[in-house]
């Protein structure tokens, strides 16, 4: 774990998040920064950078299905987007694998 990676900070307890979701290696917390009127992040508990280094397609479908879940935790079973930024390049501003999942008013893009 980078001592530096607020996400992974997140996972061990270090830092506060409104958590939406805790399972078996993975945590959802709601965005601090919302670029919508729900906005949520689904995150590995195990450092991976971004989805180029994820060489878990297991781990990928698990991320997955608790977007999901979240978004109707969140009360938005009819529609939500699922959205993923690679690298800084890509818009990725934390260096830690993360699905946003979105739904409700757009406020911006999330980066």
């Amino acid at each position: 774990m980078p001592d530096d990676c607020v996400f992974c900070r997140i996972v061990a307890g270090e830092l506060p998040a409104n958590v939406v979701l805790r399972e078996e290696g993975i945590i959802a917390f709601l965005d601090i920064h919302p670029a919508a009127s729900t906005h949520a992040l689904v995150v590995p508990e195990r450092h991976i950078d971004d989805l180029r280094q994820l060489d878990d397609a297991q781990l990928w479908l698990r991320l997955a299905q608790a977007a999901h879940k979240v978004a109707e935790e969140l009360g938005h079973s009819d529609g939500y987007r699922f959205y993923v930024s690679v690298g800084a390049g890509g818009g990725q501003t934390v260096p830690h694998l993360h699905v946003h999942v979105l739904a409700g008013e757009m406020r911006r893009l999330p980066a």
